[in-house]
């Protein structure tokens, strides 16, 4: 890890508003910061946790993005989620103490870890600490609601607008613009995630393009009429249109 790398802290990390340090004290954060001094950096591709590993940090995205991905008995994989910066991995082993899915970074990436026993004993003594973790605990049952709508009854063409405008949405959250993102996630991830094969993704993407809702340049997105895309997908837009 470069030093510039090791030098960024809570304090003054560009994601702490959306990660455990959003809320808390300075004073707070500073023994926050103890607990996540230990950062790692993961190559595309690499795995950050693997299904069966035993539970013993969280991990708070600092850059770059992961897919979670689910083993069944069958052994059958789905992609269940896109991991952001600022977001947590591996709420999902809390209950059980085992990873019950895997993480691989979508590209070069960089994370906090957390070890929850010392994160639980710090939350005990913090309340806003506690009310973050429990808002987060909360957050990760609301997608996989949104998830379980998603995959319902949805046409192919909503499920991908409805991805994109989900995307968006948390990009705009980290300040940056909700119309111009890359997707770092290649179109068989997608697929997998959506349900679908990754020749309709190839389809649908061309569609988009052709009907003006987007324009595509590699895995560059660039939304050219946001609200008919988020009429399209069944969503409401909660941020200024004109970011």
């Amino acid at each position: 890890m470069s030093k510039a790398s090791a030098a960024v802290s809570c304090s003054n990390c560009s994601v702490r508003r959306l990660c455990l340090p959003a809320g808390l004290e300075q004073a707070d954060i500073d023994r926050l910061e103890c607990v996540s001094r230990r950062k790692k950096v993961i190559k595309a591709g690499e795995p950050l946790y693997r299904a069966g590993d035993p539970f013993q940090s969280l991990f708070a995205i600092r850059s770059g993005s992961f897919k979670s991905v689910v083993i069944a008995a069958d052994g059958d994989s789905q992609v269940t989620h896109f991991a952001l910066p600022g977001e947590l991995l591996g709420l999902d082993a809390y209950s059980s103490r085992l990873h019950p899915s895997y993480a691989v970074a979508l590209e070069d990436s960089s994370v906090c870890l957390l070890p929850f026993d010392q994160l639980e004993n710090l939350a005990q003594e913090v309340p806003a600490l506690q009310q973050q973790i429990y808002s987060i605990f909360s957050e990760e049952l609301r997608q996989e609601n949104e998830i379980l709508m998603l995959l319902g009854k949805r046409s192919a063409d909503a499920r991908l607008a409805a991805l994109l405008m989900n995307i968006s949405s948390r990009y705009a959250c980290r300040g940056y613009s909700p119309r111009e993102f890359v997707l770092s996630m290649p179109r068989i991830d997608i697929a997998d995630y959506l349900g679908l094969t990754a020749e309709t993704i190839s389809r649908i993407f061309s569609r988009f393009q052709r009907e003006g809702l987007i324009k595509v340049s590699g895995r560059m997105i660039e939304i050219l009429n946001i609200v008919a895309l988020s009429d399209l997908a069944g969503t409401h837009l909660s941020y200024e249109n004109d970011q």
